[in-house]
């Protein structure tokens, strides 16, 4: 049977620039489809556990309506990067060699501000439960990760979700967790429905989509060291931390109102 949250797979062909200074040094590429990417690495800073965030965070949102540019795996050949003359830069290209994730460019997009766009209240606390259920720490006043095309918020940047994955200990734990970090959620001033949102959305995330998700994870993605646990395995418990907290969202969404107040 299908899964309806495979992605499509491209060809990386041009790496035209990085997009920012920093540990990931994500780029901006082109593929054989002829569209511009942006390029998240397996090669950078916490390696496949952050494209595994990125991955099942904008799948979560994508399955929750909520808007984000469209995800594909993206390939990058052996040749790729050689005559790249930055020695990071190449660095980071040699080491990512094979699959990775990108993001499809909107071009034209701007930062979101929210001291300029106002957002309704009912999206507000959709975005603000989203985050509090994968535990995404990096959409602050700091580091929106929001932008404006076309007039409408697009999520981007999902990478530091699920961070209880970098220990990998006590899963079930985290999974039980309020959230405390979500105090520091740019969106928190106007997320005033959550109650409502947490009703829907527990309607939307049934066991089997949350199973596709988790499925939707490449084994060469799973490969981590200082594990013998199989991919299976690892899938199974980033299943169970989700469903887990699903079970429990109860946590998070006093902790939303106990921020809020």
């Amino acid at each position: 049977m299908t899964n309806k949250f495979e992605l499509r797979h491209v060809n990386v062909t041009r790496y035209i620039m990085p997009l920012r200074e920093g540990g990931s040094l994500p780029a901006l590429a082109e593929a054989d489809d002829d569209f511009k990417y942006v390029l998240k690495f397996k090669g950078a800073g916490h390696g496949t556990k952050a494209l595994i965030a990125e991955l099942i965070g904008g799948q979560i949102a994508k399955a929750l309506g909520l808007k984000l540019p469209e995800l594909v795996f993206a390939h990058l050949n052996e040749a790729f990067g050689r005559t790249e003359a930055d020695e990071e830069i190449q660095d980071l290209l040699q080491g990512s060699q094979g699959l990775n994730l990108a993001l499809h460019f909107l071009s034209g997009a701007i930062t979101f501000d929210p001291t300029v766009t106002k957002i309704d209240e009912t999206l507000a606390s959709k975005i603000v439960w989203l985050d509090a259920f994968i535990t995404n720490v990096d959409r602050t006043f700091r580091n929106t990760n929001m932008l404006i095309w076309h007039n409408e918020l697009w999520l981007i940047d999902h990478g530091a979700c699920l961070y209880f994955h970098h220990s990998w200990k006590n899963w079930e734990e985290a999974a039980k967790s309020p959230f405390k970090l979500i105090k520091d959620h740019v969106l928190l001033p106007q997320a005033t429905q959550v109650r409502q949102v947490d009703t829907e959305y527990k309607a939307l995330l049934s066991t089997a989509l949350l199973k596709d998700i988790v499925a939707t994870i490449p084994d060469a993605w799973l490969a981590w060291e200082g594990t013998e646990a199989s991919p299976d395995d690892i899938r199974e418990v980033y299943f169970n931390f989700l469903n887990t907290r699903l079970a429990h969202s109860e946590n998070f969404v006093n902790e939303i109102e106990h921020a809020r107040s």
